[in-house]
């Protein structure tokens, strides 16, 4: 979730009258999200607390057990039980930029798109290393552009110029279709949803009744 609202892709919900940040107005840091990452790591350094209790106390009832159990057991609940309430106010508020995801997503597909692009040049007759080969000059050369000028990726171009391909713009942007290129996720996500997820919201279903999670776009 940090790591795609730096990108601009996803936000966390943001109330009215909260400070992005006290020293950038501009910003809008993800404080939630972070917070779980606080949080987590305090958890995870927790489960030791008791582990190195035992390796140390000989097996013994003694009161250096009983000190720390009060400690450690309750703090890691209260820990739980905070990320659980962030983890569902960011669930239910989140918001998505498809259009920012599809400009960044867009970007990068010709370069991941290549392979697609390869053996579809193959079938028309190409020969395979010497495509190869063009592929990969036209990959840094692009990539060029965009790391050192901050210019448009312009693989397809380069691509669609060349003649030993035997490919089109037109058919080289079919190929690299996002729908043509994602296998078996849809399906994937479906079953995932499907086989485990369902199953555990019908097994809680009078816990988390009344419950509305709405994710705005």
């Amino acid at each position: 979730m940090r790591l795609l609202q730096h990108e601009k892709e996803l936000e966390e919900p943001f109330e009215k009258s909260q400070i992005g940040s006290s020293a950038m107005a501009y910003k809008r840091n993800p404080m939630r999200s972070e917070r779980i990452n606080s949080l987590a790591r305090h958890v995870l350094v927790l489960a030791s607390d008791p582990s190195f209790t035992a390796a140390t106390q000989w097996l013994e009832r003694t009161l250096d057990d009983s000190a720390n159990k009060r400690i450690c057991v309750p703090e890691s609940f209260l820990a739980v039980d905070a990320i659980l309430i962030l983890y569902a106010n960011i669930s239910a508020n989140i918001v998505v930029y498809q259009n920012v995801i599809k400009t960044n997503m867009m970007q990068e597909l010709p370069f991941m798109g290549t392979e697609e692009i390869l053996m579809n040049a193959v079938l028309k007759g190409g020969d395979r290393q010497e495509l190869h080969e063009k592929i990969r000059v036209y990959s840094m050369e692009a990539g060029k552009e965009v790391k050192e000028y901050g210019r448009p990726n312009d693989l397809v171009d380069r691509i669609a110029n060349d003649a030993t391909f035997g490919l089109t713009k037109e058919e080289i942007l079919h190929i690299l279709n996002p729908n043509n290129l994602c296998g078996r996720a849809p399906k994937q996500v479906e079953d995932f949803i499907k086989n485990h997820v369902d199953p555990i919201l019908k097994k809680y279903q009078e816990l988390i009744k009344g419950i509305e999670v709405e994710v705005k776009v």
